[in-house]
């Protein structure tokens, strides 16, 4: 594995958008795409939509790992979202570019102009990105509120947002943040937010920050109420009961009228600088990941001895349940210092009593589950297949809750020193939803992700709902998770991809999720790092 030489964070924005929307402007949002080798792209990141906005500028960077020895091609698509799905086919394509990040970060500013298909502009519109490397891991964190605005609205108040830009060296202005609208409102209080300490001042707290108040006006041509401009130094004595204020001044009106004041006060009542920390900060400091695999024994998987099951094993010794444990494993093992790995099969008849077990060890030994390194796990599943009788039903509860017992105790701890990946491999035919969910919504709340790989042609809508890119999961009885912990993966995608590409796809939310639960508990690494660079 290549060492990432560094983080590198993109700005983009956009100029002369084609219109797709009748009646009102285009509602952008650009994507970041990676080629992931045979004329496949991997998205790595996306901006926030912009309401009816033809020359937008995204608030929201794009973060991207940079490797000096790779040639990274990168893909920036823009598209006009219609709907709140995540998936983008449905939306109209406003044109992308091609590049790669070397040529980004080797530019100060890149311009180029947009095509809906190589060759053919999208008419005259450009798009610009601007790269910054990365160094400074605090975060800054702020709650704002503002008094007696300007009422802008005719019919009623005003709708105020918040924007946040910082001066370059070239003494323009970058946008870095933009707060949420506050309708109707004269006296809003926005809700807390950070801002990366690198984006807020490039970690210059005598950085000259203007901040512009405005009127959200839903067809995008909003009305300024005022600016002020301040520094990270100045706004940092707010708090403990102390605030910061400020004069929130329209230039026009103060120029016009003599007995002009102001147009609002914008207050600070706390702003505070805090540490994050990377997954690589959480490993190197001796957050130890323990993984367990899952395998799906029913009957719906066919006979082994059949060339059409899923479990028959070709004459070169493969089938896709071994493909997927050799692929999401070989990268994982290199992150648990014993290797051993506990493995267990659910959903079949296992002697001598031929009872149907949902939690059986593969290696038929329930006191010691635990297998040598991965190659262990691959020869007990080819010992005990002929063993079994595959039958039914899918229960993925049983095993969920067997893993999560283990990652409640080490919760007792309290450090951030154990983290389990529960692999589960299986046709999709599940049975035991409603308690798989509560089991998810438990689980959730642990220092444990679940990976689930789909082998087969069957209908996976229940591991997709599983997986809750689409909204919060929650449990028959409504509870949500704490967080998105399971990540579904078809197997089929990746037929006839290099092996790393499914543990790429399996593996993408692992360090966002164990960052986010060490973040939500408030756990710093075992080992702080010595020096806060990236």
């Amino acid at each position: 594995m290549a060492a990432c030489v560094s983080r590198v964070e993109l700005s983009v924005s956009c100029r002369s958008l084609l219109d797709r929307d009748l009646g009102s402007r285009s509602d952008p949002l650009c994507v970041l795409l990676q080629d992931a080798g045979g004329g496949r792209w991997a998205e790595l990141d996306r901006t926030e939509k912009i309401k009816n906005c033809q020359d937008p500028e995204f608030c929201k960077k794009l973060v991207v790992d940079y490797y000096f020895e790779k040639v990274q091609k990168l893909k920036f698509s823009v598209y006009d979202i219609d709907n709140k799905s995540f998936d983008l086919n449905d939306d109209d394509y406003l044109g992308g570019v091609e590049c790669t990040l070397g040529q980004v970060v080797s530019s100060s500013v890149f311009t180029r102009p947009l095509e809906l298909k190589q060759g053919k502009p999208a008419g005259k519109s450009t798009i610009t990105i601007s790269a910054e490397e990365i160094k400074d891991t605090r975060v800054v964190y702020f709650e704002i509120e503002a008094q007696n605005l300007d009422k802008k609205d005719f019919l009623g108040k005003s709708d105020p947002f918040l924007e946040f830009y910082k001066q370059s060296d070239a003494g323009t202005w970058q946008l870095v943040y933009r707060s949420e609208v506050i309708k109707n409102n004269l006296n809003p209080c926005w809700k807390k937010f950070s801002v990366p300490l690198q984006t807020f001042c490039g970690g210059d707290f005598n950085k000259p920050i203007k901040v512009q108040c405005a009127d959200h006006d839903s067809n995008g041509s909003h009305d300024l109420i005022g600016t002020l401009e301040t520094t990270l130094a100045q706004m940092q004595t707010a708090g403990a009961g102390s605030l910061v204020e400020y004069e929130c001044i329209h230039p026009e009106k103060k120029q016009k009228k003599k007995n002009y004041k102001n147009s609002g006060i914008i207050r600070i009542k706390s702003c505070k600088i805090e540490t994050e920390y990377s997954f690589l900060d959480y490993v190197m400091g001796g957050c130890q990941i323990n993984f367990t695999v899952g395998v799906d024994f029913t009957a719906s998987n066919g006979d082994p001895q059949s060339t059409d099951s899923l479990h028959y094993i070709s004459p070169d010794g493969i089938n896709e349940y071994l493909i997927a444990i050799w692929s999401v494993g070989s990268v994982v093992q290199d992150y648990d210092t014993d290797k051993l790995f506990p493995a267990f099969g659910f959903g079949a008849q296992v002697p001598p009593s031929w009872q149907v077990s949902h939690e059986f060890a593969l290696n038929f030994n329930p006191s010691n589950p635990y297998c040598q390194g991965i190659q262990g796990i691959v020869d007990a599943y080819r010992q005990i297949l002929p063993q079994i009788r595959l039958y039914g039903p899918t229960n993925f509860s049983p095993i969920i809750n067997h893993v999560a017992r283990f990652a409640a105790h080490s919760l007792q701890q309290g450090t951030a020193a154990q983290y389990f990946i529960l692999l589960i491999i299986t046709d999709g035919e599940i049975t035991d939803l409603d308690q798989t969910r509560q089991a998810i919504v438990n689980a959730s709340k642990l220092p444990m992700s679940i990976i689930i790989v789909g082998v087969g042609e069957a209908d996976f809508k229940a591991m997709e709902f599983l997986d809750g890119d689409k909204g919060v999961l929650k449990s028959v009885t409504g509870e949500p998770a704490a967080r998105d912990i399971v990540q579904f993966v078809p197997f089929r995608q990746f037929k006839n991809a290099p092996q790393e590409a499914l543990s790429q796809m399996v593996l993408a939310e692992v360090p966002k999720q164990l960052v986010s639960y060490y973040k939500w508990q408030g756990w710093p690494p075992l080992k702080l790092p010595e020096i806060k660079t990236m």
